[in-house]
């Protein structure tokens, strides 16, 4: 498994940022969907899904239209900078540092 402790948005892959705005967009969606909606490979959206769910970004829920598959949806509103949107941008925080 990925180490990832410390990891932002900064520092994920194009793929995994392309996935988790797709997921911003459009709300919750199954992997088939967000590899129509971003046409990336299924492969792609696997692993960047794998990276977004590491750093708690994303959670995975049945999807109960139909069970075999998952739903990913985003946990908190993240900035672009990785930090939440309601957090406080102070120079002390490690996360929000510019």
């Amino acid at each position: 498994m990925v180490d990832t402790d410390g990891e932002t948005m900064a520092d994920l892959p194009p793929s995994a940022k392309l996935v988790f705005k797709v997921l911003e967009y459009d709300g919750p969606l199954t992997q088939k969907q967000i590899v129509e909606e971003s046409m990336l490979s299924a492969r792609t959206v696997r692993y960047a899904l794998e990276r977004l769910e590491d750093i708690g970004i994303v959670d995975e829920d049945i999807y109960f239209a139909d069970a075999r598959q998952s739903l990913y949806q985003i946990t908190d509103p993240v900035a672009a900078d990785g930090c939440g949107v309601d957090e406080p941008r102070a120079k002390e925080d490690a996360c929000c540092a510019e």
